[in-house]
């Protein structure tokens, strides 16, 4: 539970000399040792509180009855073939979820592990789409400094109030030395990278720094796909005697839960190259899944003796117990070297832990340093969905598909490690060096991107793509590509041809990428989502980003007329409807069945189709990569084409149809509405522009005719004098202030085009927003929520109107910048900060959810949407190729005709409402 402090005082993140003293900091600052001024800190003793989870109204419950029937019979019918249902709000983790995150493992799309910031491994995800959340508890690294025989100390380096951790004695793991209290220990995170120092715990005269390092390293599209983890020990021996240090990595055969149980796993040790020494651990997966190979090791040099037992158990039948490891490690501080020469062990039996242990032995003079280099890899190299599909991870492209590759895989990263680090500096400190920037904004920047690991990434090597040329599904093609559109009413069908979708496209040549909307929403690069966290990818990624955004642009193509039940009213469509973007890539068999999504037909959603136009524009603009226009220009006019069917009354303006048919999807929208009128308008221009750089200039001149038609009626039916109505329905809602009303204004920006409205209107808008849905909520203190009356009451109307969307606040913040808002930019982010991230919030860090109410109840967390905080810093810092760009009127760029363009402002004038917010405004065509 946060404190009062929340809601009353605005503090900063701990310096790291407020946790750490200054002499520990500079004794530590040799080899990188010491943690950077800008991170996200917690003491180790800190309490890891249980989070509140969201629950709907009795009025939500009654209202929803039906569907949750239908959820509940789906979700028992996938179980009935061994698959998870996309969402399944009813299956509850038998550990409740807490505040004790810290920075994940590995590199992106390998299978992650993440890493409580009291030391803990927890959250497994090898499998795809499975997450384990609970802690393996014999995974640790433990300490034993010994001083001429009088002095000796012994500890897990992880305080032994863990949950997960048995109290009772026996030969487990209990029976070893918890005596951390974390009192004196600190976690600093700025991923990727992570910082544990231990300033004289447990031996008061041994400073300890403990640096993880991952090879998250953006545009390197090779080591950023490696499951490694490198774990550097920088040690200070501030006492007068010589001190013999023993650190020990202890690692269980497991995957998490009780992987362990299933028998049939192997341990055998290793001795590579350049002194890298440890165990491999050959895990057998339950369920047919493919098996993973552990590798723990460590770097042996004249300084230090790396030593291994290849097995012991936890229980009283090993011959070597946990206990029994532990003394020996309390008497010798190191293992029979001959473990080396012991070869694979046997295959442990039915419900038995198996472990293995890396001792890295030193000697530390008084008042001297040593470095001691542990790492972590796991070989997982098959991906395999539950409707059959295999493939290779990315990895595999470099290091092949054998178990063995682990071995070369830590000997890699522990050679390579201090390039990474180079390379993650170089680019973080022109961010960090930033003064204009909050501290708060840049800590949270780099620590969002945790997503892309431990969101359930999934990255293979296209050459491994199955090909099945008999399962064939009717896909199509433009067949003009020059003149798409018939005619200027856009209602033609155009002719199509077939072609197989499962010929799989490469040309970025980084192979696939998934990640999940989030681990408790199980579906591949949800794309409603994905338009506001594609930022961080194009950012970080752009060739990845290109290769989401062709797969969408082929989806956008095809049809699967496999027949779908809708769980929201019971109905029953086809799964995938040609012309309309997908929502997602799919679940169980992604690329080959997509929309695994199955609440409402999104083939009738307002936002989906737009949203792909504006990003495929966006990123056409950003990269200046014609090949990528070209390539996707069909399905772009195919998707505009596709939404003139929701245009009922011809006048320009798409309608919405009196469900939740937008991202929000569970907040119904009727007639025109701000959120998709706003997207539609965006994709119209846009359209218009990418048209024109391709040299369709008939094509555009038709986008902008329709754009100007449809953005008189946006404004006369929406435009109250302050802000854009919710929807131009009756509801109670329908004059409800959207935080999310400009987010096809916030693209427009974001790729260089002209804005959408005038700019008094925008940054009235914006300004109405911040007034009333951020500094009305908690004094600004818990972001913007989504929905909010003029009367300055939140909008109860749904579950979803009620809530604080943690990415749409990031994009609101994007937006508001993008308009020279800073103040109220960064105000607005620093709520999510304030809530998520801060020593006074909920206890969100590196689990962002989606959502979480004014009472601090979150829902769906580790979700996809708020990447958007790169958003910021793409307005921060725009593309070099769009600040490059010529600044041209958009009508120019569509080449219309004088006499159209005065025809069309003279209609324009007669339409358009007079009252604005900072007086009488007129269609401004010169922006």
């Amino acid at each position: 539970m946060p404190s009062g402090n929340l809601l009353s005082r605005r503090k900063r993140s701990w310096r790291a000399n407020e946790l750490v003293s200054r002499s520990t900091l500079q004794l530590l600052d040799f080899d990188d040792g010491s943690p950077p001024e800008h991170a996200w800190r917690r003491k180790l003793s800190s309490h890891a509180n249980r989070l509140k989870e969201f629950n709907v109204t009795f009025r939500e419950a009654i209202r929803m009855m039906k569907l949750g029937l239908r959820l509940w019979s789906y979700i028992r019918e996938e179980a009935s073939h061994g698959r998870k249902a996309p969402i399944d709000p009813f299956t509850r983790e038998s550990n409740r979820p807490s505040a004790s995150q810290g920075v994940p493992l590995g590199g992106m799309g390998s299978g992650s592990i993440s890493r409580g910031f009291r030391g803990e491994f927890k959250h497994w995800q090898i499998t795809p789409g499975y997450c384990e959340m609970s802690p393996v508890m014999a995974n640790q690294f433990s300490i034993f400094v010994s001083r001429g025989g009088n002095k000796k100390y012994a500890s897990v380096l992880a305080p032994g109030q863990l949950d997960g951790l048995k109290k009772s004695w026996d030969d487990g793991i209990s029976s070893w030395d918890w005596k951390l209290k974390g009192d004196r220990s600190t976690y600093h995170a700025l991923f990727p990278r992570a910082w544990t120092v231990y300033d004289g715990e447990p031996d008061p005269e041994l400073k300890v720094s403990c640096r993880q390092i991952s090879p998250f390293i953006p545009h390197n599209y090779q080591e950023s796909s490696l499951p490694v983890s490198v774990f550097v020990y920088t040690l200070v021996n501030t006492g007068k005697e010589k001190a013999k240090v023993s650190l020990l990595m202890t690692w269980a055969n497991s995957i998490g839960g009780l992987s362990h149980h299933t028998g049939g796993h192997v341990n055998e040790p290793f001795i590579g190259e350049n002194g890298v020494s440890g165990v491999l651990l050959h895990h057998k997966t339950a369920n047919n899944n493919p098996p993973v190979t552990f590798a723990i090791a460590a770097c042996e040099n004249q300084n230090v003796n790396v030593t291994v037992l290849p097995v012991f158990g936890l229980s009283g039948e090993s011959s070597v117990t946990a206990r029994g490891m532990w003394g020996t490690m309390v008497q010798d501080g190191s293992f029979d070297q001959d473990n080396f020469n012991a070869g694979a062990s046997m295959p442990s039996s039915l419900g038995d832990t198996v472990c293995a242990a890396v001792s890295a032995s030193t000697w530390v003079e008084p008042h001297g340093r040593c470095t001691v280099v542990f790492a972590l890899a796991w070989s997982s190299p098959k991906v395999k969905f539950k409707k059959g599909s295999e493939y290779c991870r990315r990895y595999t492209k470099f290091y092949g598909t054998s178990p063995r590759s682990a071995v070369n895989l830590v000997q890699d990263a522990l050679m390579k490690y201090k390039h990474w680090e180079e390379a993650i500096d170089k680019w973080q400190t022109p961010i960090l060096s930033d003064e204009r920037l909050p501290e708060w904004y840049k800590i949270t920047l780099f620590n969002e991107l945790y997503f892309l690991v431990a969101g359930g990434t999934v990255w293979i090597d296209s050459e491994s793509l199955v090909v099945d040329a008999d399962n064939k599904l009717n896909s199509s093609l433009l067949e003009d590509i020059d003149s798409p559109l018939r005619d200027s009413t856009f209602n033609s069908t155009a002719p199509l041809i077939g072609f197989d979708p499962h010929e799989i496209d490469d040309k970025e040549n980084v192979g696939k990428f998934l990640y999940m909307e989030g681990i408790e929403y199980f579906m591949w690069c949800t794309y409603d989502v994905h338009f506001y966290a594609s930022f961080a990818l194009l950012e970080l990624f752009p060739k990845i980003e290109l290769s989401i955004q062709r797969d969408f642009a082929r989806a956008v193509l095809r049809e699967d007329n496999t027949r779908v039940r809708f769980l929201a009213d019971g109905t029953w469509g086809i799964r995938k409807v040609i012309g309309a973007v997908a929502h997602d890539l799919g679940a169980h068999d992604p690329w080959h069945e997509l929309n695994a999504y199955n609440i409402h037909d999104t083939s009738r959603w307002k936002d989906l189709n737009p949203k792909f136009v504006l990003q495929i524009y966006r990123d056409f603009s950003a990269t200046g990569d014609m090949s990528f226009g070209k390539d996707v220009w069909p399905a772009v006019c195919t998707a505009m084409e596709y939404m003139e069917q929701f245009d009922h009354d011809g006048d320009g303006m798409v309608e919405n149809d009196g469900f939740p048919d937008q991202t929000y999807d569970a907040w119904t929208v009727q007639g025109v509405s701000a959120y998709c009128g706003c997207l539609w308008l965006a994709a119209l221009q846009a359209a218009a522009a990418l048209a024109r750089s391709l040299g369709h200039d008939d094509y555009a001149e038709r986008c902008m005719l329709r754009f100007a038609k449809a953005k008189s009626v946006f404004e006369a039916r929406l435009w109250n004098g302050s802000y854009f109505n919710y929807d131009s329905g009756i509801s109670y809602s329908s004059r409800s202030i959207q935080a999310d009303q400009l987010a096809g204004q916030w693209y427009t920006a974001s790729s260089g085009l002209p804005p959408l409205f005038d700019e008094d209107r925008i940054k009235c808008t914006l300004q109405k927003i911040f007034d009333y849905n951020v500094m009305r909520v908690k004094g600004g203190r818990m972001g913007a929520v989504n929905g909010m009356h003029p009367n300055g009451k939140v909008d109860e109307t749904c579950m979803q109107s009620r809530e604080i969307w943690t990415g749409v606040t990031y994009s609101l913040a994007a937006t508001m910048l993008l308009h020279g808002m800073e103040h109220q930019a960064f105000t607005t982010a620093e709520g999510i900060y304030i809530t998520g991230w801060s020593e006074e919030g909920y206890g969100y860090w590196f689990q962002t959810p989606e959502a979480w109410t004014v009472g601090g109840h979150y829902r769906s967390l580790i979700y996809m949407r708020p990447l958007a905080i790169w958003a910021m810093q793409c307005a921060l810092s725009p593309p070099k190729s769009i600040l490059e760009a010529p600044r041209v009127n958009t009508m120019d760029r569509a080449h219309i005709s004088p006499g159209t363009l005065q025809f069309l402002q003279d209609s324009v004038r007669k339409i358009t409402p007079k009252n604005g917010c900072f007086g009488n405004n007129v269609f401004n065509w010169d922006c």
